[in-house]
C-alpha cells in the first residue's frame, strides 16, 4: 500500500460492474468517496485510489444492487461480518523477532489455545501477559484456534467467514501481530487452525461476487464444499494459497493448523492442502515452520511425501490415542468408543505405531478405518487427551481429572506426555481447569435453533446423552452464560499448584532425559505385564541410558516369577525408580521399590520411571 494510497482487487465474475465506497465512519457520513474499479480478465476489477489511508472504512457496490457488501479479502471487520472493512497497513508494525528462525517438528509440545476464553479479559493482549508462564511449564508451540472474523459476540470461529480478518473480539490486528511477536520474544512458536473446507453460514457474501467459491458437487458435513477442482477453480485456489500465506507473511506465524481435512475435496492432479503446504514453507523460508492437519479417518497419505504421492504435511491428530486413553480412564465406551477397550496392549500399540487402527474394521463406523502407517515417524502424530472437540463432546464438557481418580488420571497423562509422539495440552489442562469447555457459538435467532438441534442429534449418538433428562441439560451454544463457564481463571495455576508441578515435572523429563527425548522409530518397545499394567522400554544411545516406563492403571499387578525380557537390567545394573506419579508433591502416596527380592509389585494407578546404576555386586 503506498504512504498516501491504496490499491483495490476484487474477483467478481457475476459482475459487470465494481465500485469502492470509502468513508471515514460507520454511518458514511464524513469524506464519502466513490472510485470505479476496472475490469481486467478473467473476473477481477481493480484499481487505485490516492489519498486513501488505513483506518478509512470501505465497501464494494456490485452493478446495480444498493447494498454494499465487505470486501472478501477484508483485513479487518471493525464492526463484525455485515459491517465494512477497513484498511489496515501492516507495515506499521515494528516487529523485534528478526533472529526468530522458526520451528521443527521434533522436540516440541503442543498447547490449543481460544484466545477468547483463555483469560477472563479474552483479548490478544490479556493471553500475553501468561505467555511467560506457558514457556516456564515446557510449552514450545502455541495452536490457537481460529480467528478468522465470525458472526455474533463469541463463538469457535470454525464458522468463520472472513479468512483474512482476524476477528475484532480478541482485539485488533496488530494485537495478534503484538502476540506473536512476545510469544516469539518468550521463545514460543504460535501457528493458527484454519478452516479451508466450507464457510460459516451467516455472513459469507462470496456468492455475491461469485457463484463459483463454493459447489455442490461433493457432500460436506457443515455446508456447501469450497470449490478446488470444478470449473472457475483456480481463482478459488488462490485466495486459499493466499490466505495460507498472508497470515506467514504479514503475522509471522510458525504455521497452520488445517482443519477437517478430510472435508477439503479436490480431485486436481495436485491437492490444494500439498499446495497450503508448499506455499506456507516457501513464504516463511528462510524460517521453518509447522503445517499440521486434522485427519478423522486416519489416511496416511497427508503426511507422506510428494514423491509418494503424499501432501507432506508434518503431523495428523491422532484421535486414537485419546479414545484409548479416555476408556481407560473411565471405563465408558460408548459411541466413536466403541471399538476401544483402554487395555495395555493398545497402550503399546500406540506408543509403537502411533494409530491403532491403520485399516481394520472398525465396527461403529461399518467400514475399515485408516491406512498403513508403520513408517511414519512418530513426530508425523500428536497426542492428547484433551482438545475442544472432545471436551465439547462430553456434553457436560467436562476435564478428563474430573471423570476419573486423580491418581489414574496422573498415570494415563503421564504416557501421554513421554511417549515419542509430539504431546498436545488443551488450555487450563496443566493445572486442571474447574472451567468446562463447551461448543458456543452466538447466532441469530434462527440459525442458533438450528445450531443448537443439530448439537443436540450430534450427542445422541451416546447413550448417556440421549436420554430425554440429559438431552434437557445439554448447555445451549448461543447462551452467553455458556460461554463465559468456559473461561479460565489462571489463578488456579498457583492454586493448583499439585497438578501443575506434576506436568511441569513430566515435562521436563521429557526435554533433558535422552531416552524419552529421542522420537525416533523402532526406540520403543513394550510388554504386558497385567490386565491393564504394562511396561515400555525406551532405548538410549547406550544401555545405560534405557529407561523403563511402568504402568498399572488398575489394580496392584505382583510378578513372581517376571519373565518379561524388557524388565531385565543392563548388564552389572539394578533398576531404580527415577520419578513416580504418585510423588507426593502431586498429591499422590509415594511409591515403594518396584522389585524387591526378584518379585515385581507394581501399585495400582500409578506411572514409573525406572533408570539403571551399577549393581553393587558390580562395583565391589
Amino acid at each position: 500500500m503506498p504512504s498516501c494510497g491504496a490499491h483495490f482487487r476484487v474477483w467478481a465474475p457475476r459482475r459487470q460492474r465494481v465500485r469502492v465506497i470509502l468513508a471515514a465512519d460507520l454511518a458514511c457520513t464524513e469524506d464519502v468517496r466513490e472510485i470505479e474499479l476496472s475490469p481486467e480478465e478473467n473476473g477481477y476489477f481493480s484499481g487505485a485510489v490516492a489519498h486513501a489511508s488505513a483506518g478509512l472504512l470501505y465497501r464494494f457496490l456490485l452493478d446495480d444492487d444498493p447494498s454494499p457488501y465487505p470486501d472478501p479479502a477484508s483485513r479487518f471487520q471493525p464492526w463484525g461480518v455485515h459491517g465494512p472493512s477497513q484498511i489496515i497497513e501492516p507495515a506499521r508494525f515494528e516487529w523485534s523477532d528478526h533472529h526468530w528462525r522458526g520451528v521443527q517438528p521434533r522436540g516440541q509440545v503442543l498447547y490449543e489455545m481460544h484466545i477468547g476464553s483463555f483469560t477472563q479479559e479474552g483479548t490478544w493482549e490479556a493471553a500475553c501477559q501468561h505467555l511467560p508462564d506457558l514457556a516456564d511449564l515446557g510449552i514450545t508451540v502455541l495452536e490457537i484456534m481460529p480467528v478468522a472474523e465470525f458472526p455474533g459476540r463469541f463463538g469457535w470461529s470454525y464458522d468463520g467467514v472472513d479468512l483474512f480478518a482476524p476477528t475484532r473480539l480478541y482485539g485488533s490486528p496488530d494485537d495478534f501481530r503484538r502476540f506473536v511477536d512476545r510469544a516469539h520474544a518468550t521463545g514460543l512458536a504460535v501457528i493458527l487452525d484454519v478452516v479451508y473446507n466450507h464457510f460459516g453460514p451467516d455472513g459469507n457474501y462470496l456468492p455475491q461476487f461469485s457463484e463459483d467459491y463454493l459447489t455442490d458437487r461433493y457432500e460436506c458435513e457443515w455446508g456447501k464444499a469450497v470449490n478446488f477442482d470444478g470449473p472457475q477453480s483456480q481463482p478459488v485456489r488462490e485466495f486459499v494459497l493466499m490466505n495460507a500465506a498472508y497470515w506467514i507473511r504479514e503475522f509471522h506465524l510458525d504455521g497452520l493448523r488445517i482443519d477437517a481435512t478430510q472435508q477439503i475435496f479436490d480431485a486436481s492432479p495436485r491437492h490444494i492442502v500439498a499446495e497450503i503446504a508448499q506455499t506456507v514453507r516457501e513464504t516463511a523460508a528462510p524460517r521453518s515452520v509447522l503445517v499440521l492437519g486434522e485427519n478423522e479417518p486416519q489416511q496416511a497419505r497427508w503426511v507422506l511425501p510428494a514423491s509418494e504421492g503424499g501432501c507432506a504435511l508434518d503431523a495428523l491428530w491422532n484421535d486414537d490415542f485419546h479414545h484409548c486413553a479416555m476408556v481407560a480412564m473411565t471405563g465408558r465406551a460408548d459411541a466413536y468408543y466403541n471399538d476401544y477397550r483402554g487395555a495395555a496392549q493398545e497402550f503399546i500399540a500406540t506408543a509403537k505405531w502411533g494409530w491403532l487402527y491403520q485399516g481394520q474394521w472398525y465396527s461403529w463406523q461399518k467400514k475399515r478405518r485408516g491406512s498403513p502407517a508403520l513408517r511414519l515417524a512418530p513426530t508425523n502424530l500428536i497426542n492428547y487427551t484433551q482438545n475442544h472437540d472432545q471436551l465439547a463432546n462430553s456434553g457436560n464438557g467436562k476435564r478428563s481429572h474430573l471423570l476419573t481418580s486423580p491418581s489414574r488420571h496422573r498415570a494415563v497423562t503421564a504416557v501421554m506426555l513421554l511417549l515419542p509422539q509430539t504431546p498436545m495440552l488443551f488450555q487450563g489442562q496443566e493445572f486442571a481447569a474447574s472451567a468446562p469447555f463447551f461448543y458456543f457459538a452466538d447466532h441469530t435467532e434462527e440459525v442458533a435453533r438450528l445450531v443448537a438441534q443439530g448439537r443436540m442429534k450430534f450427542l445422541a449418538q451416546f447413550r448417556l446423552l440421549a436420554t430425554p433428562e440429559m438431552q434437557a441439560r445439554l448447555p445451549d451454544p448461543g447462551d452467553p452464560l455458556t460461554f463465559v463457564r468456559c473461561k479460565l481463571d489462571q489463578n488456579e495455576r498457583h492454586t493448583h499448584i499439585e497438578e501443575y508441578n506434576f506436568f511441569r515435572d513430566v515435562l521436563r523429563i521429557r526435554r533433558e532425559d535422552p531416552a524419552f527425548a529421542r522420537q525416533d522409530r523402532g526406540t520403543v518397545e513394550g510388554e504386558v505385564l497385567g490386565p491393564e499394567a504394562f511396561v515400555l522400554r525406551f532405548f538410549g544411545e547406550s544401555s545405560e541410558q534405557d529407561r523403563l516406563l511402568v504402568v498399572n492403571i488398575g489394580r496392584d499387578v505382583h510378578l513372581n516369577p517376571a519373565p518379561q525380557p524388557l524388565l531385565a537390567p543392563p548388564v552389572g545394573r539394578v533398576w531404580e525408580i527415577l520419578w513416580t506419579s504418585e510423588d507426593a508433591r502431586y498429591g499422590g502416596w509415594g511409591t515403594p521399590p518396584l522389585e524387591q527380592d526378584g518379585v515385581w509389585r507394581i501399585q495400582g494407578e500409578t506411572a514409573v520411571i525406572l533408570g539403571s546404576a551399577r549393581s553393587e555386586a558390580s562395583a565391589s
